[in-house]
């Protein structure tokens, strides 16, 4: 009875399979991937946390931004432009966040018309020496009305306006900006004389410049308001010299003129400059006489040695000195060499 019951109770429960090892290495391989599964699915949770907290973005007290969402302004009207604070938007490449200085004063400078110079040269305050003439494929120039040439070149201040213009009209603004100032400069410059651009009208070639520039940035639209303009104008290098020479002329004659009036006006008092001239005059008469009778004596000095060593030479040299001017438009001329009174008389 006892061992049916043993049966039974063997026959219910029976005895675990033994484990082979192709069975344990499965097992670990599906806990190894379960665990793998667990980690990947952690770090792509990262990943998308981190992408998206990627898309906070700051924009600065003096800037504005726009969004573009594959290409297109994200928001209408006023709500294109972002002002200063947190903002958050699809990282890219879904989004792109283009930001806009609108209070910093933006400079372009326009070189168009100066000699060629480098980066360096310019911060250390120092000049390539000036070649023998100016080469036109390398040194930059501008033609003045009266067909000189000069160098010339300008810095222009501005700030953005109206951003959405300033990004999205134009490929680059900036360098539109710059094609409209070197247009300002050579343009003006054709129209003053090289006199008025370097020394008589400075300041009016500089507001010349400056209402060009002005013209053209309003006609193309671009969004910015132009500040100032500092413009820089000298004559070619290797004239220097020249140009130096005539400034000089040119401030002594307007000297002389400035003072003429305040001349004529002293002179102009009666018995005052008169008087001063016939003082000066009778001063100076005795003296002059006294110099010229002392140069004449002088003079005679010197010439006696001379005559006393050859009379008869220093006779005909005398004559022939003082018969030269006499003789120069006589179209005759005869000579009669010494000779009888009474052959004289056939020398005509």
């Amino acid at each position: 009875m006892s061992h049916d019951h043993e049966h039974q109770h063997t026959h219910e429960h029976p005895a675990p399979a033994p484990v082979t090892p192709d069975d344990a290495g499965s097992q670990a391989l599906a806990e190894a991937l379960h665990s793998s599964f667990a980690i990947v699915k952690v770090v792509m949770v990262l990943m998308v946390l981190a992408f998206f907290s990627s898309g906070f973005f700051t924009v600065g007290p003096q800037e504005k931004a726009v969004i573009l969402r594959f290409g297109r302004l994200v928001g209408e009207d006023e709500k294109v432009l972002l002002n200063s604070g947190w903002h958050w938007s699809y990282p890219y490449p879904i989004d792109e966040v283009v930001k806009i200085p609108i209070r910093k004063i933006q400079t372009i400078n326009s070189t168009v018309g100066w000699y060629a110079t480098t980066a360096e040269q310019e911060l250390s305050g120092g000049e390539p020496p000036p070649g023998a003439s100016l080469n036109p494929a390398v040194d930059g120039y501008a033609i003045t009305a009266d067909r000189n040439i000069i160098h010339t070149r300008a810095m222009l201040y501005y700030h953005i306006e109206d951003p959405k213009r300033f990004v999205f009209n134009f490929m680059s603004a900036s360098n539109t900006v710059q094609n409209a100032l070197n247009n300002a400069l050579l343009y003006t410059a054709a129209h003053f004389n090289v006199d008025d651009v370097l020394t008589r009208d400075v300041a009016g070639f500089r507001d010349a410049v400056l209402q060009r520039v002005s013209d053209l940035t309003e006609q193309r639209q671009i969004g910015i308001v132009i500040d100032q303009c500092e413009v820089q104008s000298i004559p070619p290098r290797q004239l220097q010299d020249v140009f130096t020479r005539v400034t000089t002329a040119r401030e002594n004659r307007n000297k002389i003129l400035n003072d003429a009036p305040q001349l004529r006006k002293s002179g102009s008092q009666p018995g005052r400059r008169p008087g001063l001239i016939r003082h000066q005059c009778r001063r100076r008469r005795p003296r002059a006489l006294c110099q010229s009778i002392t140069a004449e004596a002088k003079r005679f000095s010197d010439l006696l040695p001379k005559y006393e060593s050859n009379p008869s030479l220093f006779a005909q040299m005398t004559l022939v000195q003082a018969m030269g001017p006499i003789l120069t438009n006589v179209q005759d001329k005869i000579f009669c060499p010494s000779a009888p009174m009474a052959n004289r008389a056939n020398c005509g």
